[in-house]
């Protein structure tokens, strides 16, 4: 995590952060169902990142890999590492999703079990039910 208004914070436990890690923590299948149906829609060649935009309504959405170079330029290249793993991200093996919040970003980055491909298998539905299943969770999740 990067807070780039003030190096001093505290993880503060209501923070949208630890609200989140929490919803990847209990949604970890259906993320990687998520992400492997998006990615097979996207296609191999598309350089876009998975997001989560946590301002206001948390919702999923994609970042363009450009805007993250740009982004890390102007933090002083303080966010070099998420651009290293997102260029070494396995889609068939891991989840990478960069949370989007105001003056921070967070990279969510876990490897399910069983594999992505599986979880979206066995989720046995398509990617835009899956997708307004978890915003309509992680929304419950960021306001509680």
């Amino acid at each position: 995590m990067f807070l780039f208004d003030s190096p001093q914070s505290k993880p503060n436990p209501n923070s949208w952060r630890s609200k989140l890690d929490t919803f990847v923590k209990d949604n970890k299948q259906e993320l990687a169902a998520l992400a492997w149906g998006l990615f097979l829609e996207r296609g191999e060649e598309s350089e876009d990142v998975l997001g989560i935009d946590v301002v206001e309504n948390p919702r999923f959405v994609y970042c363009k890999k450009e805007a993250i170079e740009e982004l890390n330029r102007q933090v002083k290249n303080h966010i070099q590492e998420i651009l290293g793993i997102l260029k070494a991200h396995k889609p068939e093996k891991e989840v990478a999703i960069v949370a989007i919040g105001e003056g921070e970003i967070k990279l969510i980055l876990f490897e399910p079990k069983p594999e992505p491909p599986v979880c979206f298998e066995q989720a046995a539905t398509d990617v835009d039910t899956l997708l307004a299943k978890l915003e309509q969770q992680m929304l419950e999740y960021m306001k509680g």
